[in-house]
């Protein structure tokens, strides 16, 4: 990848807390920038798959401004916005005071055992630091029976597609730098996305950690992936 600073993948809860905090205030324009508004069709198709209802108990984790947020609630579900950058949920709390959003890091929730009707995580998961464990305390606090819906950036599933967004990835991403008040923030974007795990190893770590019956959707041909799981019963 072309980029004047390379980014640290190991980056410590903190270092990541801090690194959205520094783009809060622009992070939902910039989503839309760096993927020319398809991230709100991707949001569409993550509500659709999560289906909320007029009272479930829903924990969005990683939901930064609330954006994901919102349209939960306004299908009537009890929400519990949570993320680990306090910088996104004050930006959050200007944009939606309606919403309560909590303060948590995904490998210890703030929240009782099999609290949760349905955990949710968008373009997140990705940034916690082990994976695996981070799926397992989602399985903690989700109740029996009761579904996790992941939305990631994943692998395109065509060959040539993917050879250009990796090009994209590498080549224009780094640009956004100029726009941003943490140049770091996007090349750790796009080396992130071009280290994480493609859509049947993702599923993969969901079984292993104990969700069970494991499917995924591609979205715009695998450059984001819909996978969901259950709670065993």
């Amino acid at each position: 990848m072309r980029v004047a600073q390379r980014a640290d993948l190991n980056k410590e809860p903190e270092d990541i807390a801090g690194m959205f905090d520094d783009v809060a205030r622009r992070y939902d324009l910039m989503n839309d920038l760096l993927t020319f508004g398809q991230v709100r069709l991707w949001r569409r198709a993550m509500l659709h798959a999560i289906a909320p209802s007029p009272g479930e108990l829903i924990l969005d984790l990683a939901a930064g401004t609330g954006t994901s947020s919102l349209p939960l609630a306004n299908a009537g579900a009890v929400l519990f916005p949570t993320d680990l950058s306090l910088g996104m949920l004050r930006q959050g709390h200007r944009m939606h005071p309606g919403l309560h959003f909590v303060a948590g890091d995904g490998l210890q929730l703030p929240y009782r055992d099999d609290s949760f009707d349905v955990v949710t995580i968008s373009y997140g998961l990705r940034n916690v630091h082990d994976t695996t464990a981070a799926l397992r305390e989602m399985l903690r606090v989700t109740k029996p029976g009761g579904r996790l819906l992941i939305a990631e950036f994943s692998r395109p599933t065509w060959t040539p597609f993917r050879a250009a967004y990796t090009w994209y990835l590498g080549n224009v991403i780094p640009r956004f730098q100029r726009a941003s008040s943490n140049a770091l923030a996007y090349d750790y974007l796009a080396e992130s996305i071009l280290a994480w795990h493609d859509q049947p190893a993702l599923g993969a770590m969901m079984l292993d950690a104990g969700w069970v019956d494991v499917v995924w959707k591609n979205l715009t041909g695998g450059i984001v992936a819909i996978h969901r799981g259950w709670a065993p019963k």
